[in-house]
């Protein structure tokens, strides 16, 4: 006999000792033998209740039984899988309840579901609708692994190899600018048939979660029905041999279908600049067939214009492109399957990154392509590579980026990027740190509507300032669409962008906002920009509603300007729709034959483009079309201050030095030529203020910003302000000395970097040496990692031998993974060294054979049995569980019965 809670017992301590006492204090006069009796009766009901209290259990031997079927559902179980589980699971069930044996169901895939007491055999995966066990305990999954073998390898045939240097075609032709995941038009991806949860199988889980699903009062077994294969989760064999209950393994086949897939790309993680490398591709299929296989070198597809099919042998298969590096510090590699008899698409891509040692690279973005070559050469000679692109060319994800130690923006305005170029631009300088340098220009600082952006929150500088009194006034309405179309995030953003105009006027300026939609209204009348807050607050409280006639709001900022005293007139006319007819044309003339400046902006395609358009070469202004609401806060900033006319100062001046710095030793700034402009900024307070104008504004300033640095030069670097300084013997060592402190400095001297993957964890080494070949010790390393949603994580590597310093990172989602690593050497030094991964298609989409062995090694140590029969589920074993009986209520009812007779010896006198 077991007891809950012995300690209740204990109350009989105190207690009798009271009823005597009472007892002995009565003043019945029933016949003493009757109290006696009475008391003896309390004293027992008084222990009943005192043991009923503390739980009494009589434990009896059963041979009860109860199975638990752990059942795999994911997406590694086809149809031919799912048809075996339901035929077993059919006759399990029938000979289970012949045999009376209690059956539970746990179906699987990346983590537990709920425990079901029926299963709805025929339903493939069926509905969770089945009860929850109250000690069902669900688990999450964890890290992965694969095991693979190779069947064959080979050297690629003449129509897919590649070699050399360039990204060019075999015959010497350019490459064609594909995307990686461009082809199969004709095929349609069956993501969608996919559910993302069942991408993974925890194994160790479901063994746990159906262990601890069990009563120990039942003779318990768990029937585990899986391929065996594990993308999650721990070790399944520890799992199952400390479980302590037999775990019996049912085999699944494998993927029957036609099935092809691309196992991985392979190249090493660094090497030198013209180093030759093999990129091997190696392909895996359950039987011999032909198609192609497509290489790709960043976004260009290399290799002959007609390849091609390519014989591949059922198991794994090889193939080896020589490549190099050139010009670069970063490439990735993809290859891609088409053409093969298939069943599974989302398994026919996958890519790898190559780092690359050599010079400096430096991505120079100018609108002005020609006018680049001065500083590109000056820093050639400087030994620094530079790589020349357009606005349209700004990197738009991490992996094209992080090929550049220092990113300079020439001339280059916020609404030529996106909100996400933006962003990216940030974390690289914060979180990977990489180096920004923006040169100034008529499209640059608050010309360019960098204000309240995150590039200008990179910035040392402020796109706004306060405007010069000599400045001529400005007065400007804004005409904004309010029909119902521009409801939600797009009202706000107009919202935010008319705040920010306002904002960016000075005290002399004035300012007035119109919203349209069937009519038009005056949300704020043209007033001076003294009492912004005011405006501001009006602005507030603009709703969208309504159709669109744009005309009647043209005309209103036409009747409030035309009396307006300032020098300079301009309206902001946008919209995203197509408005009601009017006299559009003649409007637009009405105010360039008052002195105003019209610009429009068109918000989305369903905008009247070429109205707007001409509209703003009538109105002397700029149109702007916005593809996106998120662009629209850029474009009025832009505006606003290109309007003002306020915000470049084009008197000559020479280069002041502010406060001297290393960085520039060696540059004699006293015999520096003249520059002949420069846009107008104030420096942020805590950023590091060098060379300033003669009129004290900033020339060039830097600070640093997250890990990485930025600096603003507010001049140009080439013939427009700059004429003279191209010809300036110090003007290559400047701009290389100013870059180089910019860029992010990768030492990669004595450090060697190992990134290998195995499921869903990546494992990061780092070895490093000083320069007398001693390991490094007690170094302060950290891993800052960037996933593809661009997420940030930093830890904190452990050293685990001499100079090795390692740490384990979870990549479960697909996509590229960017990696810094800063280590802190006890003589104060730093060094960093960037890392990519490219995680492709989930491992539970690979082509693996059932795992026999891991099914036999579960069922061993556990004492269960591999690959039974249905009917064998139900077989009554040699072994017994003790099953627990409450005592408390059968004690309770004799201490009620009891109870009763006492109460009746209290006022009944026998005697009598």
């Amino acid at each position: 006999m077991q007891w809950s809670d012995f300690t209740w017992l204990y109350l009989l301590i105190p207690a009798v000792p009271f009823l005597i006492w009472y007892h002995l204090r009565s003043l019945s006069d029933f016949p003493i033998w009757q109290k006696r009796v009475s008391l003896a009766l309390r004293i027992v009901v008084l222990g009943l209740l005192a043991a009923a209290l503390a739980g009494p259990v009589l434990m009896r031997q059963t041979d009860r039984q109860m199975v638990v079927f752990a059942i795999d559902r994911s997406e590694s179980i086809d149809q031919a899988a799912r048809e075996k589980t339901d035929t077993f699971l059919a006759q399990a069930i029938n000979a289970a309840e012949q045999a009376d044996v209690d059956v539970r169901f746990l179906e699987f895939d990346r983590e537990p579901k709920r425990l079901r007491d029926e299963w709805a055999v025929g339903n493939g995966q069926s509905e969770d609708n089945g009860q929850t066990q109250d000690n069902g305990q669900p688990e999450d999954g964890g890290q992965t692994g694969t095991n693979q073998s190779t069947d064959q390898v080979g050297d690629a045939p003449d129509d897919v190899s590649v070699s050399g240097d360039e990204t060019a075609n075999t015959d010497g032709t350019p490459g064609e600018a594909v995307s990686p995941g461009q082809d199969a038009d004709d095929r349609q991806s069956d993501d969608a048939e996919h559910d993302p949860a069942r991408r993974g199988t925890d194994l160790e889980a479901a063994v746990r979660t159906a262990i601890a699903s069990m009563p120990p009062s039942r003779v318990r077994r768990v029937v585990l029905l899986s391929d065996g294969n594990a993308t999650g989760g721990g070790d399944v064999i520890a799992a199952a041999a400390e479980g302590g209950v037999p775990v019996w393994t049912v085999p699944l086949p494998s993927r029957s279908d036609p099935e092809v897939q691309l196992t991985r790309v392979d190249a090493p993680t660094q090497v030198r600049q013209g180093q030759p490398f093999f990129v091997e591709v190696i392909v895996s299929s359950n039987r011999d067939t032909e198609g192609y296989i497509d290489l790709y070198r960043g976004d260009i597809q290399i290799g002959d214009e007609d390849p091609k099919p390519v014989k591949i042998k059922k198991g794994e298969n090889t193939f080896r492109f020589r490549q190099t590096v050139l010009g670069k510090r970063q490439e990735s590699f993809a290859a891609r399957l088409r053409g093969f008899d298939d069943t599974l698409l989302d398994n026919n891509a996958a890519e790898t990154v190559v780092y690359a040692q050599g010079r400096p690279r430096v991505l120079l973005v100018d609108p002005d392509l020609d006018q680049t070559d001065s500083l590109r050469w000056a820093l050639d000679e400087q030994s620094i590579d530079v790589e020349v692109r357009p606005p349209e060319g700004i990197p738009s994800d991490l992996t094209e980026i992080q090929g550049y130690e220092c990113l300079v923006l020439s001339n280059v305005p916020a609404t030529a990027m996106s909100m996400r170029q933006m962003d990216l631009i940030r974390i690289y300088v914060k979180e990977l740190g990489g180096g920004l340098v923006m040169l100034g220009g008529d499209q640059s600082f608050g010309l360019g509507g960098y204000y309240r952006t995150q590039v200008e929150e990179i910035l040392p500088v402020r796109s706004n300032f306060e405007k010069e009194r000599e400045k001529p006034s400005l007065a400007m309405m804004l005409v904004i669409d309010k029909s119902g179309s521009m409801g939600g995030q797009k009202i706000e953003l107009a919202k935010d962008a008319a705040r920010a105009a306002v904002e960016l006027l000075g005290p002399r300026d004035a300012i007035g906002v119109i919203a349209f939609d069937g009519s038009a209204y005056t949300v704020s009348e043209l007033r001076s920009t003294s009492d912004k807050g005011q405006i501001i607050d009006a602005i507030s409280t603009i709703e969208a509603s309504g159709g669109t006639n744009m005309y009647p709001g043209m005309v209103d900022a036409l009747d409030a300007l035309r009396g307006a005293t300032a020098k300079l007139k301009h309206v902001i006319l946008m919209t995203d729709g197509v408005s009601s007819p009017g006299d559009f044309q003649g409007a637009a003339s009405d105010m360039s034959a008052n002195r105003i400046t019209l610009s429009t902006v068109a918000l989305g395609q369903g905008a009247s483009e070429d109205l707007l358009e001409e509209l703003s070469q009538i109105g002397g202004g700029r149109y702007y079309f916005c593809d996106s609401p998120d662009a629209v806060p850029q474009v009025f900033a832009k505006e606003t201050v290109e309007a003002s006319k306020s915000a470049i100062n084009e008197l000559p001046f020479t280069a002041q030095l502010v406060r001297p710095t290393a960085v520039l030793e060696g540059i004699d700034l006293e015999l520096s030529p003249l520059l002949l402009g420069y846009v107008v900024t104030r420096p942020k307070p805590t950023a590091e203020f060098i060379l300033a104008s003669e009129a004290g504004d900033p020339l060039l300033a830097w600070w640093r910003y997250g890990l990485g640095m930025s600096v603003a030069f507010t001049s140009d670097a080439k013939n427009r302000w700059a004429g003279e300084w191209l010809a300036w013997p110090d003007f290559g060592p400047f701009w290389a000395q100013v870059i180089r402190h910019a860029m992010r400095k990768d030492d990669n001297r004595g450090v060697f970097v190992d990134v290998r993957r195995e499921g869903e964890t990546t494992f990061v080494s780092l070895d490093s040496v000083d320069q007398n070949g001693a390991f490094i010790e007690n170094a302060t390393t950290e891993l800052t990692m960037i996933d593809p949603g661009l997420g940030r994580q930093k830890l904190a590597m452990r050293q685990t031998a001499p100079g090795r310093f390692e740490a384990e990172i979870k990549t479960d989602r697909r996509g590229a993974y960017h990696l810094d690593l800063a280590q802190t050497r006890q003589s104060g030094s730093t060094q960093r060294s960037s890392r990519g991964i490219s995680v492709g298609y989930s491992d539970e989409l690979r082509l693996l054979p059932t795992a026999t062995s891991t099914l036999q090694r579960i069922a061993t140590v556990s004492g269960g049995r591999f690959d039974p029969t249905p009917e064998s589920i139900a077989e009554r074993i040699d072994a017994t569980a003790r099953e627990p009986m409450p005592l408390w209520p059968w004690l309770l009812m004799i201490a009620m019965s009891i109870f009763v007779a006492d109460v009746a010896l209290r006022r009944i006198e026998l005697a009598r």
